[in-house]
């Protein structure tokens, strides 16, 4: 799960370890209002502090919108535009008022996150994207994005998993004859391809927000086949439970999925994304990262690639001038580099801060990056890689291939419980949603 620098290649930003759901309020949401008046003699209030929403008795500002907007976009690569902030505003809107719903409860419920929980989560983003301790701040501070905003997140999502591992603990029981049924079917299909998938989810929870949810699944697709990165659009947006691993459902046949979605799967090719899929609850996007046939040979995407990457970072609107400099100081470090440890060596020396080794499993690399790293022999370092957020050159160490996919009594419990954990989640949060009083101001 590391490697998340170039979007497209190793990734544009970070990708954030929790997942934000794609909210949709069910609940009794009053109509848009224009902003209040100041009374006489008073001054008005400053655009960003004004009111957002009102979620029961507690308010999101303007200023909690922006922020969780800038977080958005750049964590998942997605330009920063008006034309983004008109279409992405309100389903990110939604999506605070879904964790003020969550908090809420959890407060109700006398769960919270301790300050291990958030400093754990904190650092895993760093670990997973090659940052030293700290470096995640000056990360955020460099591109305008406000740190509560990222903390509000994790609290949310760290609070909301114990809320429905709660709630699924007294309903939630997978017996030995269902995963010995489950591991029946697999031994069965055995030798037909299996498909390893990546999903994203968008609930559409009343006919009134079909339209709404439409535009977005379609706004997303087209995000995602400019750039933007797929895992880090399904931990932001998703509804699903696989939100939290970038929408990975891993491996799967066709007939283990519903219907529309199995029909889609088998006419994909490995590195293509589909359309949006509607299905009763709302609509899927589904990307299909490799195929094998069946537990007779593991597929490509089982590869793991030992890389040395260096990165200059850039930003996005930085002149001409800065952009060439990146890109000869990213040409003088290939040409200087004879082998990996020299690579590295070299690379911490004139970027110390974004510099990184590690294994990187062929799955989670973007086509692009995949089709690159093919071509490289060990040891060969590539051209520079030029991204709107740097310039950066990678090296292949070594490549190890992954052996066949049998499925064992745990990847059926794991997939089992995945699946019962989303349900609990969904009408969880559907019964907080229409429990709720929602005052929407923007």
């Amino acid at each position: 799960m590391g490697w998340r620098w170039f979007s497209g290649f190793v990734c544009a930003a970070i990708v954030f370890g929790a997942s934000a759901q794609l909210a949709h309020t069910a609940s009794r949401q009053a109509a848009a209002q224009p902003p209040r008046q100041a009374a006489p003699g008073q001054a008005a209030p400053a655009p960003e502090m004004r009111i957002a929403a009102v979620v029961n008795d507690e308010v999101i500002s303007v200023f909690d919108l922006v922020s969780r907007m800038r977080m958005v976009m750049v964590s998942s690569n997605i330009p920063d535009t008006p034309e983004t902030r008109e279409r992405l505003g309100g389903q990110v809107l939604h999506s605070l008022i879904d964790e003020k719903l969550e908090l809420q409860e959890a407060k109700k419920q006398n769960i919270s996150a301790n300050d291990a929980e958030l400093k754990n989560a904190l650092d895993q983003i760093e670990k997973q994207n090659n940052m030293k301790s700290g470096q995640l701040n000056e990360f955020m501070q460099a591109r305008g994005i406000d740190r509560a905003s990222l903390v509000d997140q994790l609290t949310a999502s760290i609070v909301w998993a114990k809320l429905v591992r709660r709630q699924a603990a007294q309903s939630v029981e997978i017996s030995d004859e269902e995963i010995d049924d489950a591991l029946k079917r697999a031994k069965e299909h055995a030798n037909e391809p299996q498909s390893r998938v990546a999903e994203i989810f968008l609930s559409v929870d009343s006919p009134a927000q079909e339209d709404q949810v439409r535009q977005l699944a379609e706004r997303l697709t087209q995000q995602m086949h400019q750039g933007a990165r797929f895992s880090a659009v399904a931990r932001q947006f998703s509804q699903s439970a696989t939100a939290a691993v970038g929408g990975d459902m891993g491996w799967v046949r066709p007939d283990q999925l519903p219907a529309e979605l199995g029909k889609v799967v088998t006419q994909l090719r490995p590195g293509s994304l589909s359309e949006p899929i509607h299905t009763g609850g709302g609509y899927y996007l589904l990307l299909v990262l490799d195929r094998r046939n069946g537990s007779t040979g593991g597929g490509e995407q089982d590869a793991v690639y030992d890389i040395v990457q260096v990165v200059f970072p850039i930003a996005p609107n930085a002149p001409e001038p800065a952009r060439r400099q990146a890109v000869a100081e990213a040409e003088n470090i290939r040409n200087a580099a004879k082998d990996c440890p020299s690579f590295l060596k070299i690379g911490k020396e004139k970027a110390p801060q974004l510099s990184s080794e590690g294994k990187l499993r062929a799955g989670n690399i973007s086509p692009q990056l995949r089709t690159l790293v093919d071509k490289l022999q060990i040891g060969q370092a590539s051209q520079p890689i030029v991204q709107r957020n740097g310039v950066g050159v990678i090296m292949v160490c070594a490549k190890n291939t992954g052996g066949g996919g049998v499925v064992t009594r745990e990847d059926v419990v794991e997939q089992l419980t995945r699946e019962r954990l989303d349900t609990v989640a969904r009408r969880y949060l559907r019964d907080l949603r229409r429990a709720a009083y929602v005052d929407v101001r923007v």
